[in-house]
């Protein structure tokens, strides 16, 4: 999980805008009401058409603890997004983010809490490890799920090692973190500019991490790439001190630093790296969108750090426009990959729910059928990408682009 930045890299570009449902219903202005975690038993924070006969369109994502810059990006744009489809009258939404605070014990509370308030759609979960305690229980359901930003194959795949056993109803707005360790191997042996000794530190208990690092590594053998350092490992009992990983890559003279992890951790490898004087280039992926926005984080340290993304806020086109102003009016910051992947998830289910005419007296059985049979068989183009397809297993094809932090915002690298 799942986590960047935004320009345009020859990888592949984004896609994540699923996850809000449609009902032949009166139109209305959605609005939302704050609530408690799942946890607490407490009532759903929920958006919600003011006119009935909404979808009910569930989800659960950090609305608190260490990621809640993801979890906030996401529940903020499903909020956008469901608001502008409700304003067009026909298709109506009924959002509900419950929080999981990036648990899995957590998020299979919040997906009880959501099925009892009765659920016929969802956008899964917003990190990885939350999605892959919750995906068996979409399958067994039947209910149809797109997590906008849950990139690992153990979202989507009962065995995600062997890439086997797909639910076939749980599908990913973002790209898997295989295809993410592939790009990000492809982009550095095709820009030697950053540097030419590569080291990695990974997380090595996190499905998310892990899957990008192997991948990564098979591509970069493939490549030819010089990896001086790969045993930079960490996991939950020791992710404050990176001073000993930092040193063993500097000593191994490891000039570009790759990172496939989270944007909390990569800000302590920031942090630890100035104080230490050592000063490779930093290349992360989607989990390090964030950074800029981390509470007590001096970003000046993240100048120059290059991120594959599917979205760049900087891009000129009128959709991203339209959706950064209105992001930007409403929450007062920029919106992240995180939320174009959630308000494109909320579009691609409602193009979806359009063309199979899913109703909201509809089952979440009839209506998770009808929706994998719209997802396999249609093109959809969003803030992430442009004619994205799925397929049975529920993979998008898209391409990363790749941005790099300048003067404190992302900014496009164009080749």
């Amino acid at each position: 999980m799942k986590k960047i930045f935004k320009t345009s890299l020859a990888v592949a570009l984004s896609v994540c805008m699923a996850a809000a449902m449609t009902a032949c219903g009166g139109s209305g202005s959605a609005s939302s009401s704050e609530s408690a975690p799942a946890e607490s038993g407490a009532a759903a924070e929920s958006t919600e058409a003011s006119a009935g006969g909404a979808i009910k369109i569930g989800g659960s994502g950090p609305l608190t603890g260490p990621a809640a810059v993801y979890g906030q990006a996401v529940k903020n744009a499903a909020e956008i997004a469901v608001e502008e489809v409700n304003a067009k009258g026909g298709l109506q939404f009924e959002l509900n983010m419950q929080d999981d605070a990036h648990d899995p014990e957590k998020a299979v509370t919040a997906y009880g809490v959501l099925k009892d308030w009765g659920m016929q759609a969802s956008l899964a979960t917003v990190t990885s490890a939350p999605g892959a305690a919750v995906s068996p229980s979409y399958a067994e359901d039947k209910i149809f799920a797109i997590t906008p930003s849950g990139s690992s194959t153990s979202v989507i795949y009962a065995d995600p090692d062997n890439l086997s056993g797909a639910f076939g109803n749980v599908f990913q707005m973002c790209f898997t973190d295989p295809n993410q360790g592939t790009a990000s191997a492809d982009y550095i042996a095709a820009h030697p500019e950053l540097g030419s000794k590569i080291g990695i530190i990974y997380k090595n208990d996190d499905n998310y991490s892990k899957g990008i690092f192997d991948t990564f590594m098979a591509e970069a053998a493939a490549k030819g790439l010089n990896v001086v350092y790969s045993e930079g490992t960490f996991d939950d009992s020791n992710a404050q001190d990176f001073t000993v990983q930092l040193g063993k890559a500097q000593e191994a003279g490891a000039d570009i630093l790759f990172l496939p992890i989270y944007y909390d951790p990569a800000s302590l490898i920031l942090t630890q790296a100035n104080g230490m004087g050592y000063k490779p280039t930093f290349f992360g992926v989607d989990g390090m969108d964030g950074i800029l926005g981390l509470e007590g984080f001096d970003t000046s340290l993240a100048e120059g750090v290059y991120l594959l993304t599917p979205f760049s806020a900087d891009a000129t086109d009128e959709l991203t426009v339209n959706f950064v102003t209105k992001y930007k009016e409403k929450f007062g910051e920029v919106p992240n990959q995180f939320a174009a992947d959630a308000y494109d998830c909320v579009y691609a289910i409602a193009q979806a729910c359009e063309a199979a005419g899913v109703t909201a007296d509809m089952s979440s059985d009839e209506i998770c059928t009808k929706l994998v049979e719209q997802f396999t068989t249609m093109t959809f183009s969003g803030l992430t990408g442009s004619e994205m397809k799925w397929n049975a297993n529920g993979e998008v094809t898209k391409s990363p682009k790749a941005v790099v932090i300048k003067d404190g915002v992302y900014v496009g690298v164009e080749d």
